[in-house]
């Protein structure tokens, strides 16, 4: 077993069984999106032919939703995903975003959260979406005023209340919704059938993976994380590569891979982030050109799978920036995997 050749595959960067990027969402499990612009090119790429306008689409119907969960971080899931993720990850979550509110010196009372959410409520029923520039004008129309950060708090409370979620996709600035509204029909799982879910999912589109690689992404911790993968231990095919257990889904592929493939991932793609040790793709000596200690992550380029170099595209235009010092760019392939960029904006 190759990994890097069965992860490029699993992770749907080629040889694609997707057209629809909410098919490719669900595949996935959950998908980083930090970056609210590339995160459209993150799912677009694993699709057969990339399209932000469908990604745009599926955004706006609530197929596809972006909110705080695992890791409390931004994350892009499936819409009927929602509650049952949010039902696992929403203890640890909380624990966290109190954490930091603690270190900022912010505390935010059951009273007073309950007052502002029913203001969030009113305003998304009479507008349907709304910018957080609409919530603080709600606020102070009711006579409540607060600084930037706490409406911050604010909301990501009432994202992990089940409240808020995305509303529609803008150029640049995040829009809200009421989940009742955006997601009516989606379903909550008992816990240990959303852990086996959970898992399942990872497992199919991160595999090769080890037990810790699914810990730091779920970030429901060890325990939980063994829970899930016993539950679904038959489907899991085991092997050991360079001293790493790893594990993946029965279903997953690891045949398929032609080699001269070049990729311009964008910040924050599951391809790196979803796991804690990066060594199998990115070498060691190479990883603060790919992310830094503060967990801040920038576009890399891959070749063959490997992490090579950097790429940026300002006013559309890709150029690439090759650290590998034993690298050669695939010029004809990096010439394709542009056009695809372009052709997808």
């Amino acid at each position: 077993m190759n990994p890097v050749s069965a992860r490029l595959l699993n992770q749907q960067l080629i040889c694609q069984q997707f057209t629809s990027p909410h098919d490719v969402v669900s595949w996935m499990g959950a998908m980083q999106a930090q970056d609210y612009r590339m995160m459209r090119w993150a799912v677009a790429m694993r699709t057969k032919k990339p399209s932000l306008k469908a990604f745009e689409k599926a955004f706006n119907d609530g197929l596809i939703v972006r909110t705080h969960l695992f890791r409390t971080t931004w994350q892009l899931v499936a819409g009927e995903d929602l509650r049952w993720m949010l039902e696992l990850c929403r203890e640890p979550a909380l624990r966290g975003l109190r954490g930091w509110m603690h270190s900022n010196g912010v505390s935010i009372p059951e009273d007073e959260q309950g007052i502002v959410q029913q203001i969030f409520t009113d305003c998304l029923s009479a507008n349907g979406t709304a910018l957080k520039s609409d919530f603080a004008a709600a606020l102070i129309e009711k006579g409540l005023t607060m600084t930037d950060q706490r409406l911050s708090y604010h909301i990501r409370l009432a994202e992990y209340s089940g409240l808020l979620c995305s509303g529609d996709l803008l150029p640049l600035k995040k829009s809200y919704a009421l989940v009742a509204d955006k997601l009516p029909d989606a379903k909550t799982l008992p816990r240990e059938e959303a852990l086996a879910l959970l898992a399942r999912k990872y497992f199919r589109s991160h595999g090769p993976a080890t037990l810790e690689d699914f810990a730091w992404w779920n970030g429901l911790g060890l325990n939980e994380s063994r829970r899930g993968m016993a539950a679904i231990g038959p489907e899991l095919i085991r092997e050991r590569w360079k001293g790493l257990e790893l594990f993946r889904h029965q279903d997953s592929r690891t045949r398929g891979f032609r080699s001269g493939c070049v990729h311009l991932l964008p910040p924050y793609d599951e391809y790196l982030i979803g796991y804690k040790s990066r060594q199998v793709t990115l070498h060691p000596d190479h990883s603060h050109r790919a992310h830094n200690n503060s967990g801040i992550f920038w576009p890399v380029v891959l070749q063959d799978g490997e992490v090579i170099g950097n790429w940026s595209a300002p006013a559309g235009k890709v150029s690439v920036d090759i650290f590998h010092p034993e690298a050669v760019l695939d010029m004809q392939a990096l010439q394709q995997e542009t056009e695809r960029f372009t052709r997808a904006q």
